[in-house]
């Protein structure tokens, strides 16, 4: 086996690995909030004005109305250590380590609520041992909207604080 294909391999199963622990993570529901399970719903939905909504029972946790029926949610502090570093980066306006920090994200796939374009800005997560930008990236919202992908925008989960 070639170096080249080795490490793709290596990179492969390490995104594999990371995907794995990111779904681990994402359905525990230890009773701290801090993730919610897709066959669990919350219980309430907190509006833009801070108002709650009554919701499907299953959970405690307070589902914020921008986040999407269905869509897993994860707590910002459970992200990976990349993941919460380039979060800060965001709060921070940079610097970015990767020149399409920052750029207007398309959402074609339509994974995320429609909004106008140019509303949704992406942001790469750095993936220890790849090449390249990897597969991870944190998308945000021209409000407080904050989505994790790990898979290059085949899921997200949306980033609560």
């Amino acid at each position: 086996m070639s170096g080249s294909r080795r490490r793709a391999l290596v990179v492969t199963l390490l995104a594999l690995v990371a995907a794995l622990a990111l779904a681990f993570a994402l359905t525990r529901d230890d009773g701290d909030g801090g993730g919610t399970r897709a066959s669990a719903p919350p219980t309430t939905a907190t509006t833009r004005t801070g108002a709650t909504a009554p919701g499907p029972v299953g959970s405690t946790a307070a589902r914020p109305d921008w986040v999407p029926a269905g869509m897993r949610t994860v707590a910002a502090a459970r992200l990976p250590a990349e993941a919460r570093e380039t979060l800060r980066l965001i709060a921070a306006g940079g610097p970015f380590p990767y020149n399409r920090d920052g750029v207007v994200f398309g959402d074609r796939e339509k994974r995320l609520p429609a909004e106008p374009d140019g509303y949704y800005r992406e942001y790469t997560v750095r993936t220890p041992g790849a090449a390249d930008r990897g597969a991870r990236r944190i998308v945000t919202g021209k409000n407080t909207e904050r989505f994790y992908s790990d898979d290059h925008y085949a899921s997200f989960a949306a980033v609560l604080p």
